[in-house]
């Protein structure tokens, strides 16, 4: 299941995925991980959670940005959360590569939530069509 925070810059986007992380630490049986392009939230989530930044891996773009998450997932199948941070800084601004990209994380059987820095409105409408939105 993927669900999205779309919104735009500076709309709380990152607190609402903070509390999220913190919900999955709380209720979760097995792992959690949080990806950021840059590390910023070290002091926000707990420490149980496994916090890792893109950029130490040089991901860039929507096809490293898959096998990077693919990657993750295969070395621990543990993982029942998955959290992403900065969607666009990370992957671009192609918004049907991103729809691409986001059809494809549905199939890796996990509960992954984007936060995307973009009003909705110029999203392409399919990803809301197998990605749940949340509103706030």
């Amino acid at each position: 299941m993927v669900t999205i925070i779309t919104g735009n810059r500076g709309s709380g986007k990152t607190k609402v995925l903070v509390e999220r992380v913190n919900a999955a630490a709380r209720d979760s049986d097995g792992n959690v991980v949080c990806v950021e392009q840059k590390r910023k939230l070290n002091y926000a989530i707990p420490s149980r959670i496994r916090l890792i930044a893109s950029d130490d891996y040089g991901i860039a773009g929507y096809d490293a940005f898959y096998g990077f998450l693919c990657g993750i997932c295969a070395q621990d199948h543990d993982i029942t959360d998955l959290f992403v941070d900065a969607t666009l800084r990370i992957g671009g601004r192609d918004y049907e590569a991103l729809a691409a990209f986001l059809k494809k994380v549905a199939a890796l059987e996990k509960h992954v939530t984007f936060t995307i820095s973009e009003d909705k409105s110029r999203l392409p409408a399919e990803i809301f069509g197998f990605c749940e939105e949340v509103v706030f």
